[in-house]
């Protein structure tokens, strides 16, 4: 299934490729930085981390290069099957990796460390392209999107048993695909909804309002003011706006009488007023037989259930490291030497580059080993010592740029699935981007997912070079370009 036609060279979006070179290389000298030690006789020896990288570089253009040879249509047709063999090694791995580092997500052959879930990203894009190329115009029956949720549930459950918790959340990204495939806004908002309930219910859950967490308190008093004005914005039966506001007054009313007399929780009081609305809502759904009103009431009972269950699925869910995590992120806990060190050295690391920073192979905090994991995770530390406020920022323009460059790439595919890939691909860039970053300036929590091409690892490298070679090989076979 060669290509034999040299057309591919023409059609090629090499400004993309330059990208993708360039990032890679730059990348190399980035992670040169990271780990270079003066007493080293010979930088490049393949058992360290500058030349075990140099390796992966030649094998990632090697493969580069298949990719663009082979034919457009190889990728699609062998879509599903890719798919399962990299699903068979998640489950493979779970079972047979050593630990470690507290996962189980590395196949070891022999002198070679391979991470399925890094291939699995490429897979999982796919997959779920093929699916929407083929159900796309019945995509979103409830049928059709539970078998598209379960294409990317299934190997995230996978990566999550192998207790790698950051390269399952990267799945989230598909959200962005599945929206512009004309999934419905309402999927997006609740997502969005979601994280920012869970946040404000752990970062104010530690302070009382009366008998009420704080954070359960707001994030009620949110759900209940979304949900009227979501019912009177679309309502148009002017009967709901006399009982609406008299259902509320009255509920309210009966809350705070019975306050008066005994020690309420705020938050179960506003729960039933909640759960008043969503009968009524109901009530219309079925007298006007739309589906509008139930979307409301599902909105409200989905945010009602995230509530209550942030609580119990930080405390008995998460490990207690991600909890202490999570917790210095959103700023509960002040632990520099402990759960914050990482990300504490990380700050003083990038900050200390000033404008131009230290210069290559200059970075004290890099030289004497502050930052944990320099070379990986937190690659983007390095960037700010060595290169500065400047330097941080050509990489960032570098990866926007890129992005942006899929997305237009991406609209101008000439099939859904080419369309579906594209956007698939941009969208885990740009959760890498948005995650690393955040994670090495205290934005996020750390939660472990490189940097694409700059993070030092054979996977990560070689995973990225296929889930982005393979969309630029779609995009030079496509119809009239």
């Amino acid at each position: 299934m060669l290509n034999r036609k040299t057309g591919v060279w023409q059609s090629l979006d090499w400004f993309t490729f330059g990208i993708y070179v360039l990032m890679v290389i730059a990348g190399w000298f980035v992670i040169y930085g990271a780990s270079y030690e003066f007493d080293l006789e010979n930088p490049f020896n393949p058992a360290g981390r500058m030349g075990s990288q140099l390796i992966w570089i030649g094998i990632a253009f090697c493969t580069a290069f298949v990719i663009l040879m082979l034919d457009r249509d190889f990728f699609e047709t062998l879509s599903y099957l890719i798919y399962g063999f990299v699903f068979l090694l998640l489950i493979l791995t779970i079972f047979v990796a050593p630990d470690i580092k507290g996962s189980r997500s590395w196949l070891v052959v022999g002198p070679v460390h391979i991470q399925p879930a890094e291939f699995a990203k490429f897979a999982t894009a796919l997959a779920v392209a093929k699916f929407m190329n083929s159900y796309h115009q019945t995509l979103f029956t409830f049928r059709h999107f539970m078998l598209v949720a379960g294409l990317i549930a299934a190997p995230m459950l996978c990566i999550l048993l192998q207790k790698e918790t950051g390269s399952a959340l990267v799945y989230l990204a598909f959200i962005l695909v599945l929206y512009r495939e004309g999934m419905s806004g309402f999927v997006l908002l609740t997502s969005v909804c979601a994280v920012i309930f869970c946040v404000i219910v752990l970062r104010f859950g530690d302070s009382m309002t009366g008998a009420a967490p704080t954070g359960e308190l707001i994030v009620a008093a949110i759900i209940l003011t979304i949900t009227f004005l979501a019912t009177l914005f679309i309502s148009k039966d002017k009967t709901t706006f006399r009982i609406l506001p008299g259902l509320v007054l009255l509920a309210s009313l009966a809350g705070w009488l019975a306050s008066r007399y005994m020690q309420l929780n705020y938050v179960w009081v506003i729960t039933g007023i909640i759960g008043l609305i969503v009968c009524y809502l109901l009530f219309l759904s079925l007298k006007n037989l739309t589906k509008r009103y139930a979307r409301i009431a599902l909105f409200a009972v989905l945010s009602t259930g995230i509530l209550f269950s942030v609580n119990y699925v930080f405390d008995h869910v998460l490990e207690p490291h991600q909890q202490t995590r999570i917790r210095v992120a959103l700023g509960l806990n002040n632990d520099p030497g402990g759960a914050g060190y990482n990300v504490n050295q990380s700050k003083i690391a990038i900050g200390s580059g000033g404008l131009t920073g230290k210069g290559f192979l200059n970075g004290t905090q890099t030289k004497l080993k502050y930052v944990p994991e320099q070379d990986t995770d937190f690659i983007f530390c390095t960037v700010g010592e060595e290169f500065g406020f400047l330097g941080s920022l050509a990489v960032l323009l570098l990866f926007g740029t890129l992005i942006i460059r899929l997305v237009g790439m991406a609209e101008r595919q000439d099939t859904v699935f080419g369309r579906a890939y594209g956007y698939a691909v941009a969208s885990i860039f740009f959760f890498h981007l948005a995650i690393n970053i955040g994670m090495v300036t205290g934005l996020t929590p750390v939660i472990g997912i490189p940097l694409p091409f700059f993070s030092y690892g054979g996977s990560s490298l070689l995973g990225f070079t296929l889930l982005l070679m393979v969309f630029l090989r779609i995009d030079a076979g496509r119809k009239g370009k």
